[in-house]
C-alpha cells in the first residue's frame, strides 16, 4: 500500500509528459527540477562552498555546530572525514542545486563534511564521463583534501542513477572508501525484474528507466560493460561494508536487492532495507518522513563502520 505522500507523488507524476516521446525539452525539465528543489526552505549548516575539484564542480558542506545527531560519549565539532555525495537523476538531471537541501540534512545529522560532486549529464556527455568526473574529484581530495581540514575516512553515498555510480566508483577504487550506501541505485540496463511491473502505478514507468540508460550508453557494447552494468562485476566482494535501501512501490526495487544477494554472495559486508510504502526518488524529499528515516540509518550504519 503506498503511504499517503507518495500516493500524492504518483498522482502528480501522472499529468507530467512522458519524457520518452519526441519533443521532450530535457533543458526545460532541468530548470523546473531546480526550481522546485530550491523552493525548499534550506536548512542551516556552518558552511556551504563550491569548489573547482581540477575541473569538476563541487559543493562542499559543513555541518552546523550543535546540529549532528552524535553517539553517546562524541565531542563537540564536527567529525573528521567526508561523504562523498552522487546525486541521481537518470544521469541526465539534477545538480549540485538540486540535491543542495538533501546534502544539508545530511551533514548536519551526520556531523560530519558531505561533498556533492556535479558530474556531467548524459546525452551531452555520455558514459564513462560521469565515472571519469568522480575519478578526478577522489584524485583531487588525495592531493587537496588536507587543506581542506578534512582529514579522515572517506564514504561514498548516491542515490538512484548516483547509486550506481557509487558502487562502480567504489569498484574501480577498492579500499578507497570505509563504506557506502546505496538509495534504491539504478543498476540493471536490462530492465528485466519483475519489480518493474509496478510500472507507472510507481511513479517510475519502464519507458523512463529504459530512456535515460538510452541517453546514458554511448552504444549498445556499453549494456555489459560493468562499469555501467555493475551487477555484471566479478568484483563485489571488494567492496567496503555497504547499506542498499530499496523503495517498496520502485521498478528498481528488485535489482537493488539482487545486488545486496549478489555483494553477500561474494563475501562482502551488506546491509539491506526496503522503505515500504515508499517510491522512487523519496529519499530527497523532506514532505516524505521516511526521507528522515533513512538519513538517520545512513548516520547510525556509517557511524558503526
Amino acid at each position: 500500500m503506498l503511504y499517503p505522500e507518495a500516493r500524492k507523488a504518483v498522482e502528480l507524476a501522472a499529468v507530467l509528459a512522458p519524457m520518452w516521446e519526441d519533443g521532450y525539452d530535457i533543458a526545460a525539465a532541468r530548470d523546473a527540477n531546480r526550481a522546485s528543489a530550491l523552493s525548499e526552505e534550506p536548512e542551516d549548516v556552518a558552511e556551504v562552498a563550491d569548489l573547482d575539484a581540477d575541473g569538476v564542480r563541487v559543493r562542499l558542506f559543513r555541518p552546523g555546530a550543535g546540529t549532528g545527531v552524535r553517539a553517546k560519549g562524541a565531542s563537540k565539532g564536527a567529525d573528521p572525514g567526508v561523504l562523498v555525495h552522487l546525486h541521481g537523476g537518470g544521469f541526465v538531471f539534477h545538480d549540485v542545486d538540486v540535491h543542495d537541501r538533501p546534502c544539508r540534512r545530511l551533514a548536519n545529522r551526520l556531523n560530519q563534511a558531505v561533498l556533492s560532486v556535479d558530474y556531467r549529464l548524459a546525452p551531452e556527455h555520455r558514459f564513462p564521463s560521469a565515472l571519469d568526473d568522480v575519478d578526478t574529484v577522489l584524485d583531487w581530495l588525495d592531493h587537496d583534501g588536507s587543506e581542506l581540514a578534512l582529514g579522515g575516512p572517506t564514504y561514498v553515498h548516491g542515490d538512484s542513477a548516483g547509486g550506481n555510480l557509487a558502487l562502480v566508483a567504489a569498484l574501480r577504487h577498492p579500499g578507497r572508501f570505509r563504506a557506502g550506501v546505496l538509495h534504491y541505485p539504478f543498476l540493471d540496463p536490462q530492465g528485466g525484474y519483475p519489480s518493474y511491473e509496478l510500472g507507472a502505478a510507481a511513479a517510475f514507468d519502464p519507458r523512463e528507466a529504459a530512456w535515460y540508460w538510452q541517453q546514458y550508453a554511448a552504444g549498445e557494447v556499453d549494456y555489459t560493460n560493468p562499469d555501467l552494468a555493475p551487477l555484471l562485476s566479478e568484483r563485489l566482494g571488494s567492496l567496503p561494508p555497504i547499506l542498499v535501501t530499496t523503495a517498496e512501490h520502485d521498478p528498481l526495487r528488485d535489482e537493488g536487492e539482487h545486488l545486496a544477494a549478489l555483494i553477500a554472495g561474494a563475501g562482502g559486508q551488506v546491509t539491506c532495507t526496503r522503505y515500504l510504502g515508499q517510491i522512487h526518488g523519496y529519499w530527497r524529499h523532506a514532505a516524505f518522513p521516511a526521507s528522515e528515516q533513512a538519513i538517520l540509518q545512513t548516520c547510525a550504519f556509517l557511524r558503526s563502520q
